[in-house]
């Protein structure tokens, strides 16, 4: 560890304090266990600070709100207006050196000047950091600046930072719209000190359904939670005739309109399925009234309608007049919000840089987190081209704009380009930077069926079984990973396991020596991550199949940073105990011994030999795995399966997978009840799969 501190802040408001404090908790946590995050000041201790409560919820923190503030604003002020701002300073150090020693690594956010009273003289951010001994980041906000004005904050604050004996970490400049960025980009080429320059990005700068509910104490309606985070662009007051309002509706409007305007309310529904409207994000009643009934019997029994509709209980002109003031607020909940904030953090900063400061040595534990964080940013690193055949599950959709706004990986949906459009615009989503590919274009099919009946026709495979096949989306998207159009393939959120291997097995093939196509779930425990195999392709394995699962297994856990120590689990340990399925663990073992003598490999071995090094050095004191290990491999589907679900349920573990292995290009499957999160998880891990050499 180079330094085990930062100190972030900002003199202006709106500047993006949270967002660069959220960017710096990404690496942080990427690469920690322990990290704890305080605010010395903070505006009031009667109402809970939003990002103390963002930072605990987010990253899940290890600590109590009250440890993550020192005092607020009235007890700061009243100290400095005493003289006794080294008193102050005393105490603050107290409760910092407190964090400092119980965790890896403290990261503390300050107050805003334009927060404090003019009567302070000086910077209290920067006597803070300087007692703290912590590295300084200064945020810049361009949003009322000019790129020279910009240019010339950046000299006058970092050579204040020089001259009051302070540790400038970086600055980062936010807010920047292109042409200041193009021209600031100019300005500081040859700078030496370490200077980001983030774009603007308005989206996050719009409010939220959530934020509107909570500003206005709207009721709801008509609410999806998954609408939450629907962003909106404008909003409009339906004070026309319903022929002339629908003139004036854009994309994400929000239409205030009184309940008894049913003709309105019919417009607005009926452009919802039209392809010759935009898709508004949201109704909202003034006057506490409600449509009438045959109204809301209408809305109830639409299919596919997700349109928030709210409540409240001001009129027209004053809800116009509240909406105009709420502020967009970066939520726990609001995911794609999120995602587009660490897309933008991620590209716009030299990641290894900041690493290379901060870390001197990679930590030995290994939390669910941590591992999440390192697969988002390894795929990121090698962008590659993604196939999700199941368009038309909303979970998909919501999955690959995650994936895409924070740039994991680049995005292939198959179907009908507009009705994609239609389907993830009603949903409020933005998903205009993937690709989408019509599983019936002519061009494709004609070449997918020729390559197909080719590769199939000495076993049978007739020229009509071949366009039959080729019409089934999971075998179109598997020939588009073949052929080099896509890198790798997820399905399985609406498919069985059968109908996303089998087009594998038959078009992409096993890798040479190997024979069978199997999976690993990576099991995120608390401090560590295992690697579970095989829990859900090969229902009894022979000796020979179970250490080819084994090398396999091995691999997979290496290609994503985990040691690879197999235990070759068994009812038995060592020489303790016979029978045909214990001798077929310890044929396995000999068998993946023999073809890979490298592997730290040890069986039969039971599961509690496996990890605890007590029971290990009872059972197998001279084992180099025992103890140890991190990739298990179960004899039989049935024991691997239960046990992955098992663990899983009764540890709060998370579990990835399954993740094929085997196969010469990567295809993954989903659970059919599988979360948005999995599959962003899942993709994840493809794109990585597909980055690496075979």
């Amino acid at each position: 560890m180079k330094i085990k501190s930062l100190y972030i802040a900002a003199q202006e408001q709106h500047a993006g304090t949270l967002f660069v404090t959220m960017g710096m908790m990404e690496i942080l946590k990427r690469n920690l266990h322990r990290v704890a995050f305080f605010r010395p000041i903070i505006s009031s201790k009667n109402v809970k600070d939003s990002d103390i409560n963002f930072m605990i919820e987010r990253y899940g923190l290890d600590m109590a709100y009250e440890d993550a503030y020192g005092f607020d604003i009235e007890y700061v002020e009243d100290m400095i207006a005493s003289k006794r701002d080294n008193e102050l300073i005393d105490q603050l150090i107290i409760k910092f050196k407190k964090l400092e020693n119980e965790y890896d690594f403290v990261l503390c956010e300050g107050v805003r000047r334009s927060f404090l009273t003019s009567t302070i003289s000086y910077d209290v951010n920067i006597k803070i950091a300087q007692n703290f001994a912590s590295s300084y980041i200064n945020i810049i906000s361009a949003k009322e600046l000019s790129a020279k004005e910009v240019y010339e904050n950046i000299l006058i604050e970092n050579e204040s930072f020089s001259s009051q004996g302070c540790k400038h970490f970086a600055t980062f400049v936010n807010r920047l719209d292109e042409k200041k960025y193009k021209s600031l980009e100019k300005k500081i080429k040859d700078y030496k000190l370490n200077t980001y320059l983030l774009r603007e990005v308005k989206e996050l700068d719009m409010p939220t359904i959530a934020d509107i509910i909570e500003a206005l104490d709207a009721k709801r309606i008509f609410m999806r939670e998954q609408d939450l985070t629907r962003v909106i662009r404008g909003v409009k007051v339906a004070a026309l005739t319903v022929d002339n309002f629908l003139n004036h509706i854009e994309e994400d409007d929000l239409i205030i309109v009184p309940a008894d305007r049913s003709d309105i309310i019919l417009g607005l529904l009926l452009t919802l399925y039209s392809k010759s409207y935009p898709n508004i994000n949201g109704i909202i009643f003034p006057f506490d009234m409600q449509a009438h009934p045959n109204i809301q019997k209408l809305i109830n029994g639409l299919e596919h309608f997700t349109i928030p509709v709210l409540g409240v209980a001001t009129d027209t002109y004053i809800t116009a007049k509240n909406l105009s003031h709420v502020n967009a607020r970066l939520r726990v909940t609001s995911e794609r919000k999120i995602a587009l904030a660490l897309g933008l953090f991620n590209a716009s900063i030299d990641m290894g840089a900041i690493e290379k400061k901060i870390f001197s040595t990679a930590s030995s534990i290994m939390t669910p987190m941590m591992f999440e964080y390192k697969l988002f940013e390894t795929a990121r690193l090698n962008k590659k081209r993604i196939v999700l055949p199941e368009s038309g599950d909303e979970r998909v959709l919501r999955a690959a704009e995650i994936i895409l706004r924070r740039e994991v990986a680049e995005i292939i949906l198959i179907g009908k380009k507009e009705e994609i459009k239609e389907n993830y615009l009603r949903l409020g989503l933005d998903l205009s930077k993937a690709s989408i590919v019509d599983k019936d274009n002519p061009k494709l099919v004609k070449e997918f069926v020729k390559t197909f009946y080719d590769m199939r026709k000495a076993k049978g495979l007739t020229l009509q079984g071949a366009e039959d096949a080729i019409n089934n989306i999971n075998y179109f998207a598997t020939m588009m990973v073949h052929l080099g159009y896509a890198d790798g393939m997820v399905s399985g959120a609406i498919h069985s396991t059968g109908e996303t291997i089998r087009p594998a097995l038959q078009i992409i093939k096993t890798v040479p020596d190997v024979s069978v196509v199997s999976s690993v779930f990576f099991m995120c425990l608390k401090t560590k991550v295992l690697v579970y195999g095989d829990c859900a392709v090969n229902e009894d394995p022979d000796a020979k199949t179970l250490s080819e699962i084994a090398i396999s297994s091995a691999k997979t856990a290496a290609s994503f940073g985990i040691e690879p120590k197999v235990a070759m689990l068994s009812y038995s340990t060592g020489n303790s105990g016979s029978g045909a399925d214990v001798d077929k663990v310890r044929e396995a073992t000999r068998l993946a011994k023999e073809k890979n003598p490298e592997l730290l490999i040890e069986g039969p071995i039971q599961y509690d030999a496996a990890v605890n090094k007590n029971v290990a050095k009872t059972k197998l004191p001279d084992s180099k795995v025992a103890g140890e290990a991190s990739v298990f491999i179960f004899p039989d589907l049935n024991t691997g399966n239960n046990t992955y679900k098992a663990v899983q349920r009764s540890s709060d573990a998370i579990a990835i997978g399954p993740i094929l292995q085997g196969l010469n290009k990567p295809i993954n499957d989903l659970s059919r009840g599988c979360l948005v999160a999995d599959i962003v998880n899942t993709v994840a891990i493809t794109a990585i799969q597909a980055g690496q050499k075979i």
